[in-house]
């Protein structure tokens, strides 16, 4: 066995991920080496010249015993690096491990992530919705243009409305073009994954604030010179985007969301409302109307109908009047 030490094994085994790895991945395996490494030099144990023969299947027991202070998720990321590590060691014949004795032992040592029931704020995404859908709409006389703050209301607010109305993922969004929408049957047809299309439906109001929002940023589209369906249908008004139509990303959408739930609702509620908040809306508001998972499931466009019931935030008093309504109203 050749006499390999433990940071030549790690230099080795880092270099073997390049290729199939992305930078992040490799990032993430770099700081997991880099704390099993500081947890051996704990036991003084010098990497440059300790032979990575003298690691064995307890020293994932001290790994494991030396993570208690970061949490349950980054432990559980690092182990699986440190496993793998393990498991090259072991293809490479640098060192000889029971495997089966390593995967045993992160099994029994490895704290779990505590699953905390999702905190649905109901009252503060029902109260932005209808400040939002209030507000009047802006108009110009002739001859007078926008600011960018001016213009920035009026798109989220038709972003918001479009969020709550349509069941719309923020990567989904982001990418809408002003030719996606059929004005006359207010739909869009998305392309996913598999070139597989899915029918997405606006609402009145969404599709008006839209229009209102449009009609308002038409000075600014004409400008481009470029064909108003290929135009994105929410853009950035903001000072690097200057007058060019660029489209909103995803951090953008979550920026926007973030100050209006802070200027509607206060600082207190920061946080607790993001864009897919507003999924967790639609799917409650179609169950709560129509009482039919399937359809929440299919107007959500969710694969599996158990992801359409973790979203569905219904209580028990309403689970009490549905079954009154259905078997004892007769």
């Amino acid at each position: 066995m050749p006499n390999v030490t433990i940071a030549e094994a790690k230099t080795m085994f880092l270099r073997s991920l390049k290729l199939p790895h992305t930078a992040n991945t490799l990032q993430t395996y770099r700081k997991a080496l880099e704390t099993f490494s500081i947890m051996l030099e704990t036991q003084q144990i010098d990497l440059s010249n300790f032979p990575v023969t003298g690691l064995t299947e307890n020293s994932v027991v001290h790994f494991v015993d030396y993570m208690k202070h970061l949490s349950p998720a980054t432990e559980s990321l690092y182990l699986q690096v440190i496993k793998s590590f393990f498991k090259f060691l072991d293809a490479e014949n640098l060192i000889t491990v029971n495997l089966s004795r390593v995967r045993m032992l992160i099994r029994q040592r490895i704290r779990r992530a505590k699953h905390q029931a999702l905190q649905y704020p109901e009252k503060d995404i029902k109260h932005l919705i209808e400040v939002m859908s209030n507000l009047q709409t802006i108009s110009v006389a002739d001859g007078n243009q926008l600011d960018n703050l001016e213009l920035r209301y009026v798109r989220d607010r038709a972003l918001i409305l479009t969020l709550a109305d349509t069941g719309l993922r923020v990567d989904e969004i982001c990418k809408l073009r002003y030719g996606d929408i059929d004005w006359e049957t207010s739909r869009a047809i998305l392309k996913g994954r598999g070139n597989k299309q899915a029918v997405v439906r606006f609402s009145t109001r969404a599709i008006n604030a839209i229009k209102d929002y449009l009609s308002l940023r038409k000075s600014l589209d004409l400008e481009t010179g470029q064909s108003l369906l290929s135009l994105p249908l929410f853009a950035r008004h903001d000072k690097g985007a200057g007058k060019k139509i660029k489209p909103i990303t995803p951090t953008t959408t979550r920026n926007i969301i973030a100050e209006r739930v802070q200027q509607i609702l206060g600082e207190e509620a920061a946080g607790t409302i993001t864009p897919h908040t507003f999924l967790h809306y639609f799917v409650t508001t179609i169950l709560r109307a129509t009482g039919n998972l399937k359809l929440a499931q299919v107007l959500a466009r969710h694969a599996n109908i158990q992801i359409t019931q973790r979203y569905a935030h219904i209580n028990d008093d309403e689970l009490d009047r549905g079954y009154y309504e259905i078997f004892e109203k007769k």
